[in-house]
């Protein structure tokens, strides 16, 4: 899957960058006008019951059938009521050009529907390998045809087009990898015994939505679509390790963790899961931080510049959010979906009153507010998802300790290198490509150095099933 997802943010972020390229701040903050209240319906079109079908121990062709149809219809329902929906969206954003554009990106609905319960099969069997190779390949459709329709002059549109394409060779390619079919049943009693559990994890996924896209509707209702293409573009940089990342590892964690009896285990690995995550996102948004500014200007071009100082604030959200993203998944997992509901609704409402409150000082206060209450809510979520495998916020923190040192090093070096280079009157090229460098080496160094279990980490997951470790021999004759 990590493997996977190098392949799928490698060909994002070169779609990203001809994106940039190709269509001005304005028509990419049209497309993600739409966007916003598109990925809503997809919350709503799975309603949980990819969840339910991972999670329960024992299903019947009732229940996988159930779920099948319940997720069809309300793809189609969806669809028809995005549409119907397009003209009331684009008058609250002011913008009649959205009209369009969400009534297309509408049917995506009805085509990730049929996709919902095969992809959560395969991911209850942990068949990763079809899934992922699925993943790429829709993935590297998307972006051919975001590219293609972007260079031909469909502006927005092909933002749109993008997330079409991949829905439907997502949900084609899950059909050819799944052996299962539906067969024609109905059972209400199923329905029922899934909405108890499938509610509360509906709850929190839509919940948890309203985190993630209501600063975007906010900027783009309020400060214009302008704003909202720096934003989304400063988004798009700081969440990668999080959508990159946390979240694919979620999918991974998720059915093991549900096969799992023993809470003490389940935290166990969750432990070197979160330090899995730490050892990738620690040294990737802290040097974004740094950088920000040569990155934008060298990748993207001068006119996007404003997304500099929304990126270094939201680098540091990124972080946090992709070392606590983790932590849905324990919940769900150990059936505690109604304690990922209350907190999800602790988060939701503390970050949405961030997003407004900020507003008055621009996209850049906008982003301030939310690292502000992210530095609060966040570290409660965890502590809170700790204490439900007996562990404690500061064994999190203890687990990734010296992934933190070491980052932290990196940071004040590569932050003294920047101004040395700055004075003496290196070019933004020269300057991004010596610091990602230098942070590398001295990332790399610092890990070994403050973070030995790391490396113990990679051996133990390189050495194939059911082999021993090399006895410690000093340790046995002492």
């Amino acid at each position: 899957m990590m493997a996977s997802q190098g392949a799928t943010q490698l060909f994002g972020f070169a779609t990203s960058i001809v994106i940039a390229h190709l269509l001005s701040p304005g028509q990419v903050g049209l497309a993600a006008e739409a966007v916003v209240f598109g990925t809503l319906a997809l919350v709503i079109a799975d309603f949980g019951v990819a969840a339910v079908i991972v999670q329960r121990p024992v299903l019947s062709d009732d229940d996988i059938s159930t779920a099948f149809w319940t997720s069809l219809v309300l793809g189609a329902g969806l669809t028809a009521v995005g549409v119907g929906l397009s003209w009331p969206i684009a008058a609250l954003y002011g913008q009649p050009r959205v009209q369009g554009l969400f009534a297309l990106l509408s049917v995506g609905f009805v085509l990730s529907a049929p996709g919902i319960v095969p992809g959560a099969l395969l991911t209850r069997e942990l068949k990763f390998r079809r899934l992922e190779a699925r993943t790429i390949v829709a993935t590297g459709a998307g972006c051919a045809t975001a590219v293609a329709l972007a260079a031909t002059g469909f502006g927005p549109w092909a933002i749109v087009a993008q997330s079409l394409a991949v829905a439907g060779v997502s949900t084609l390619l899950l059909w050819r990898s799944s052996a299962w079919r539906p067969r024609w049943r109905f059972s209400r009693a199923s329905l029922r015994e899934m909405a108890g559990f499938a509610g509360h994890s509906f709850g929190a996924r839509s919940l948890s939505w309203g985190v993630l896209n209501g600063d975007n509707f906010l900027v783009g209702r309020f400060l214009g679509a302008s704003s909202l293409g720096a934003y989304s573009l400063a988004c798009s940089i700081a969440l990668a390790p999080l959508t990159r990342l946390a979240v694919p590892m979620t999918q991974v964690f998720f059915p093991a963790f549900s096969r799992m009896d023993d809470p003490a285990q389940i935290g166990a690995a969750w432990l070197r899961a979160l330090r899995i995550v730490a050892v990738v996102a620690v040294p990737a948004m802290l040097g974004v931080i740094v950088v920000a500014r040569e990155f934008i200007d060298v990748v993207f071009g001068r006119r996007w510049l404003a997304a500099v100082p929304v990126l270094q604030l939201l680098a540091v959200i990124g972080l946090i959010q992709a070392l606590t993203a983790l932590n849905s998944g324990i919940l769900t997992s150990t059936g505690r979906t109604q304690t990922l509901f209350r907190s999800t609704i602790l988060v939701s409402v503390a970050s949405i009153v961030a997003f407004a409150a900020g507003l008055p000082w621009g996209v850049g206060g906008v982003a301030f507010a939310y690292l502000l209450v992210s530095c609060v809510v966040q570290p409660l979520f965890t502590a809170i998802t700790a204490h439900t495998v007996g562990l404690t916020l500061s064994d999190c923190l203890a687990s990734i300790l010296g992934v933190l040192e070491a980052g932290a090093g990196m940071l004040l070096i590569l932050l003294g290198a920047r101004g040395v280079m700055l004075a003496a009157g290196v070019s933004e090229v020269a300057r991004l490509v010596l610091l990602v460098g230098l942070g590398s080496v001295v990332y790399v160094g610092l890990v070994a150095w403050r973070a030995p279990e790391v490396r113990a980490e990679l051996i133990d997951s390189r050495r194939p099933t059911g082999e021993k470790p090399e006895p410690d021999l000093a340790s046995e004759a002492s």
